[in-house]
């Protein structure tokens, strides 16, 4: 690829779909039941975790505005069949509105980290948890999350926690490739992020009373500052 290419790949973010939005926005009706159905574990070849497994303690200081940048927390997200693994960073908003996604020189370790959306769930509530990772670098290299297309049902993901060990586990239920225009519908939204940060308030418990951890990651072509399409990949919470 040409050093222009690659200069213009700099610019890409994980995430650039609205959490607050203002007026109305047509439904995506069929790409929204599918979504829920994957979220809600249609199709898992694994049993839903029941609801008192360990969930991890508070990961930032409970007065840390979402405005606030980036802060470390003590997880490593683990991807067993893609033998992969990253460790996580607490991320919020921008100023735009819009989920931050670190970035910087082509050495920067935000490259090859996953993002928690502090306003999302801590992975393992009976809520959702939402965590981003790039695609590639600005050399063209693999991202941490260059690989989550490859993401089957039934694969296991896995959230540690770096201060006691507990192991949180998901099993994948599907994934979804949405342009950017579905991915700014507001039922889409809520499937992603859930319903509380979609709306503005904290992390609201799940409809279907099961652990939700999405993985959010660009697709699709660069073009305009961006890739032109966001995949998502679902998983619901198991027993290790």
């Amino acid at each position: 690829m040409k050093t222009s290419s690659r200069v213009r790949r700099s610019a890409t973010i994980v995430l650039v779909m609205p959490l607050l939005l203002a007026g109305s926005a047509s439904q995506t009706g069929a790409a929204a039941n599918a979504l829920a159905r994957r979220s809600a574990g249609v199709g898992l070849s694994r049993t839903p975790a029941p609801l008192d497994l360990g969930v991890p303690g508070p990961l930032t200081d409970g007065g840390l505005d979402l405005r606030s940048g980036p802060v470390p927390v003590p997880l490593e997200l683990q991807m067993p069949s893609l033998d992969a693994h990253a460790s996580v960073v607490g991320v919020g908003i921008t100023a735009q509105n819009v989920m931050d996604a670190p970035m910087g020189p082509a050495d920067a370790p935000a490259w090859q980290q996953a993002f928690w959306y502090r306003g999302s769930a801590i992975p393992g509530a009976s809520s959702t948890a939402l965590l981003a990772g790039h695609v590639d670098d600005p050399l063209g290299r693999p991202g941490a999350f260059a690989t989550i297309d490859r993401l089957r049902p039934g694969d296991p993901l896995v959230v540690h926690d770096t201060r006691n060990g507990l192991d949180v586990s998901f099993s994948v239920t599907g994934s979804m490739t949405y342009s950017l225009a579905q991915a700014a519908d507001p039922a889409v939204l809520v499937q992603i992020y859930g319903a509380g940060p979609v709306a503005g308030t904290p992390p609201v418990a799940s409809a279907d009373g099961l652990s939700h951890l999405n993985l959010i990651t660009c697709a699709g072509t660069f073009r305009n500052g961006t890739h032109d399409h966001r995949l998502v990949v679902f998983a619901v919470r198991v027993a290790g």
